[in-house]
């Protein structure tokens, strides 16, 4: 009875999660390239949960390091899975950590809020459109701070579960595996997230 209480409760393994075919063409091929790769994704990430350039940087650092340190050997497919769990963990014990010291030291809390550096996220990252008329630009840029500000004041796991999905492109299996929940749960949140910015951008559009 026991072992199988324990056979149930075991956390799947990654390569059951990962379902990029071992034949699909990656734009990486060493661990070097992945980092090198998703580093500024990954940073903006972290930015939009901290809103701290520090902290943000010390996260992605150390995501990195232990992406290096543990899993360099796992293969190519199980990579971005196993960042994005590792980074989620990072912002998790990133948030406990601030809660503690927010509670004990309140003055740097308050100096915190007042010297906050947070910069929008960068949605914009595609080809020059060199062919667009200014005023066509700025409406663009308009849209992209509207729909980042929007992120940023998602709640915390339908803000993960939006970029995950729609801006790293992971799969809702890869992304339950990065969040550490069930894949019904990463629907909830990443519909709930879509909802809330649909009626955002609906706003924008009628102010």
């Amino acid at each position: 009875m026991m072992a199988n209480l324990i056979s149930q409760s075991k956390e799947p393994e990654i390569s059951q999660i990962a379902s990029t075919p071992e034949s699909a063409t990656l734009p990486y091929e060493t661990m070097e390239e992945f980092l090198k790769g998703i580093e500024k994704r990954a940073f903006q990430m972290a930015k939009m949960s901290t809103s701290r350039y520090e902290d943000a940087l010390d996260i992605v650092q150390e995501t990195m390091f232990k992406m290096v340190e543990k899993y360099a050997s796992k293969p190519v497919q199980e990579w971005k899975p196993l960042f994005y769990r590792i980074l989620n963990n990072k912002i998790t014990d990133h948030y406990r950590r601030q809660a503690v010291r927010d509670n004990i030291f309140i003055w740097k809390r308050l100096d915190n809020e007042q010297n906050d550096d947070f910069s929008q996220l960068d949605l914009s990252s595609h080809p020059d459109r060199h062919s667009e008329e200014p005023d066509e630009v700025l409406m663009r840029q308009q849209r992209i701070d509207r729909l980042a500000e929007g992120v940023k004041q998602l709640a915390k796991r339908q803000r993960e579960a939006f970029l995950l999905r729609s801006w790293e492109g992971l799969s809702t299996r890869e992304t339950a595996y990065a969040m550490g929940c069930t894949e019904g749960s990463v629907k909830t949140h990443y519909s709930r997230a879509l909802e809330k910015l649909r009626d955002q951008m609906d706003e924008y559009h009628y102010d």
